[in-house]
């Protein structure tokens, strides 16, 4: 959506509106307090992960509206993958969070395992692999009207060696970037600033190109964002503006910004968030070893809700 579809009222208080700094610079230190306040807190603790209590639903609802995203964790350690899978599904369920996995490698629940395979539907791609991730949003390549808006990353068991992620939420970089030069989020939300080419899919179906902002208002008046740090298979706008607004992204992302956060997920912990920014090291180098490591990826269609 853009800033001019939103209502007269929403546009004098959200931030997003580039003509005037009142509103944005009102939220930028709530937003800048809020993340140097919740960066170091202890995860939330859940004790049945398929069925939050209230005040565990509140703490995670409270921590992703401040800053998009809650680290939790659970003294649960089932041995089988299923039963993680329900316990996910629950988890969702409880936060109203609309499952989006038509993903050729969803399982039960609609609930993707990360993990290293040959299977040939897996094969090539990175997530798949013990190769290192580099920064992006889940779902870039999707169509408009089926973006991600929320997801889970949860760790059912860790690599011996690597796989550290790191996240920073998108409206982080969207005050790095607003600061440096408001230009940058100028070009970075006009409707054609970044295009993912089509791809043909190992079944022969084809998933269409994607074309479409970096940055987006949603319909609730919220940031939104879709990027990827690839440099295959993406084309951005040729001019100027985008050119230099990509290249300061980049830089921000690559300078371990004091509001990031960076560590490996154990057995039984995992971050909630509106759809942050975020990468992974590479795990588990020797190809002799038979890495184990499995996360759980569930994506959704809306965001946390309260959030």
């Amino acid at each position: 959506m853009s800033l001019t579809e939103l209502t007269k009222e929403k546009q004098d208080v959200l931030p997003w509106v580039m003509e005037s700094d009142r509103a944005y610079l009102a939220w930028r230190a709530q937003k800048l307090d809020n993340f140097s306040r919740a960066l170091n807190l202890a995860p939330v603790f859940i004790e049945d992960l398929s069925n939050p209590t209230e005040s565990e639903q509140a703490e995670l609802i409270e921590r992703c509206a401040k800053t998009n995203l809650a680290r939790y964790e659970t003294s649960q350690k089932p041995t089988d993958e299923y039963s993680v899978r329900a316990d996910l599904r629950g988890f969702a369920d409880t936060l109203g969070l609309r499952i989006a996995e038509k993903h050729r490698s969803a399982g039960e629940y609609g609930v993707v395992a990360l993990k290293v395979t040959d299977a040939e539907r897996q094969r090539g791609y990175i997530p798949y692999s013990r190769k290192p991730m580099n920064w992006h949003t889940d779902g870039y390549y999707n169509a408009p009207e089926d973006q991600i808006r929320a997801m889970v990353l949860h760790c059912f068991s860790p690599a011996s060696d690597g796989g550290e992620n790191q996240f920073i939420d998108p409206e982080i970089a969207y005050i790095r970037l607003r600061d440096e030069n408001p230009d940058h989020i100028r070009a970075l939300m006009h409707p054609q600033a970044m295009t993912i080419p089509e791809n043909r899919e190992p079944d022969g179906s084809v998933r269409p190109a994607s074309v479409g902002p970096v940055f987006l208002i949603d319909a609730d008046g919220k940031l939104a964002m879709r990027y990827t740090a690839r440099t295959r298979s993406i084309t951005w706008r040729d001019d100027p503006m985008t050119k230099d607004a990509v290249n300061a992204l980049v830089k921000i992302l690559n300078g371990n910004d004091q509001l990031m956060l960076t560590g490996r997920l154990d057995a039984g912990q995992g971050i909630l968030c509106n759809n942050v920014l975020h990468n992974r090291t590479g795990f588990d180098p020797d190809p002799k070893n038979q890495s184990a490591r499995v996360i759980f990826r569930v994506r959704f269609h809306n965001r946390v809700k309260g959030s």
